[in-house]
């Protein structure tokens, strides 16, 4: 268990032991372990995370999509998502007596793939300890309300739900608690943050899962016997597949990403870093004005890819030491319409496309390419105007310090109605008031004079043809952070 801190080492330890003291009683020789249907459930949940189930899922998925026998998308063969085949589990805890039913889950924990997460034996073993005493937990409290009764009593079904239910709701609970505790051991979050939401976003899929589990045991126990009950192999399969693919394409939507915002990188290091960061902001921001989980995506994606428009810049203007001509200017000016022109044609970007258009406009209409005027603007756009400027002051560049995140927010609200929406302003001071921030370097060079370059003297003069711009600053934050980059 090298690599894993000793207080991990101790608590996966820990929970091993409780999962075997759980157990031992199915093991006694006086014990009734049903091991017929121990091993047929075990057999199933083991299938279900083998790399067979995987190549029987990728080979199925070919077919659907047309690629040839044996043709592998990219990343390979799919990898089960976690919990898809959970009913699995609660349906041995509404059949089994508590001891044999967690013992379900450890044949499939202990032997399937981990992949290149290493070590793999402590992986192994924490996975099969959690979930053998999840199902121990789940199967304590549906005998204690009469779960295995009401299930062998098919015309009594509708009793089955509450023992059910509760079922699920420890097993979700014990998971939680579990969970929580690996990552402030081994992760080292702060336990103020180490269980905070887990369980709010497992309920749901957990509440599914044990529908599904509750009609495996209910055709378990049904006169066809546990053939009938594989039926319910087909939606579990279904969800497995369609889960995959979308977290697939989510894959591939993050990889076109990375590549972009690397390229965008390796052309101007004084930003690096910078995307990520204004795409985490306008999240922030987002979140606070009560945008739903596609919007929020939107605006991760608009924030990261706000400066995509810099690869159309020459790299010579961009890293150039003098003073900015006119016409360099105007270049610099273009890269929202340059960025806008890469992103067009990549669909799931949405209104980010927009957003990357017009992060530069001002509610005052000074702003660029197009010079509209307050509400002209998108909304993602205005997000991610307060995002980049407020970043840009609170970061340390090659050419200015940064500023205290205090003085970066009055800043903000000094050019609030003129330059940025006061209301994204707002939402972005309550967000840091709850979250913090923290501020980055994003450049390796070492700092210059506190007037900075020839260059970005000259910008935070402003436009030499007001005109061009709308008689705005060239950087869409706060004339005095202005630089050299058409950023705040």
């Amino acid at each position: 268990m090298a690599g894993i801190p000793g207080a991990a080492r101790a608590y996966i330890a820990g929970a091993a032991l409780a999962a075997a003291a759980c157990a031992l009683p199915a093991l006694a020789p006086a014990s009734a372990t049903p091991w017929g249907s121990v091993a047929l459930l075990a057999g199933l949940y083991a299938f279900c995370e083998s790399p067979a189930r995987s190549r029987l899922l990728a080979g199925t998925a070919n077919r659907v999509t047309g690629r040839p026998a044996g043709a592998r998308a990219a990343g390979g063969a799919p990898p089960a998502p976690a919990g898809c085949y959970f009913p699995v589990l609660l349906a041995a805890a509404l059949l089994l007596p508590p001891a044999a039913a967690a013992l379900v889950a450890v044949p499939g924990a202990l032997f399937s793939p981990v992949g290149d997460r290493r070590p793999a034996r402590p992986r192994r073993v924490w996975r099969a300890a959690r979930l053998a005493l999840a199902v121990w937990a789940a199967a304590r409290t549906a005998a204690l309300l009469g779960g295995p009764a009401a299930v062998d009593r098919t015309p009594d079904l509708p009793y089955a739900l509450l023992p059910a239910g509760a079922a699920v709701l420890v097993f979700c609970v014990v998971l939680t608690a579990l969970d929580g505790g690996i990552l402030a051991t081994a992760e080292r979050v702060p336990p103020r943050a180490a269980w905070r939401g887990i369980l709010g976003r497992s309920l749901a899929a957990h509440a599914a899962h044990g529908l599904v589990g509750l009609m495996t045991a209910v055709l378990w126990r049904s006169p066809y016997g546990w053939p009938a009950a594989l039926f319910t192999l087909l939606p579990m399969y279904v969800t497995c597949w369609a889960y995959t693919q979308y977290h697939r394409e989510r894959a591939a939507h993050q990889a076109t990403i990375r590549a972009l915002v690397q390229a965008v990188d390796l052309k101007d290091t004084y930003t690096r870093g910078h995307s990520e960061r204004v795409g985490r902001a306008s999240v922030m921001i987002g979140r606070e004005l009560g945008m739903d989980e596609d919007r929020l995506e939107v605006l991760r994606f608009a924030g990261t890819l706000h400066d995509v428009g810099k690869i159309g810049v020459p790299t010579r203007v961009l890293r150039k030491d003098g003073p900015l001509t006119r016409e360099e200017r105007r270049i610099i000016e273009l890269h929202p319409e340059y960025g806008h022109e890469v992103v067009r044609g990549i669909g799931f970007l949405g209104e980010a496309r927009s957003a990357i258009l017009h992060h530069h406009e001002r509610l005052d209409g000074k702003g660029y390419p197009y010079g509209l005027r307050g509400a002209e603007i998108p909304e993602p756009a205005r997000v991610v105007a307060v995002a980049d400027a407020f970043d840009a002051m609170t970061s340390t560049r090659s050419y200015s310090r940064a500023r205290p995140v205090p003085a970066a927010l009055a800043e903000l609200a000094r050019c609030a109605g003129t330059q940025f929406d006061p209301a994204m302003v707002d939402a972005l001071t309550r967000a840091l008031a709850r979250h913090g921030w923290e501020a980055t370097v994003t450049s390796d060079e070492p700092l210059p004079s506190p007037a900075g370059p020839p260059v970005l003297r000259a910008l935070r003069e402003g436009p030499t043809d007001p005109g061009a711009t709308g008689g705005g600053a060239v950087g869409h934050g706060p004339a005095r952070g202005a630089s050299r980059r058409g950023e705040p």
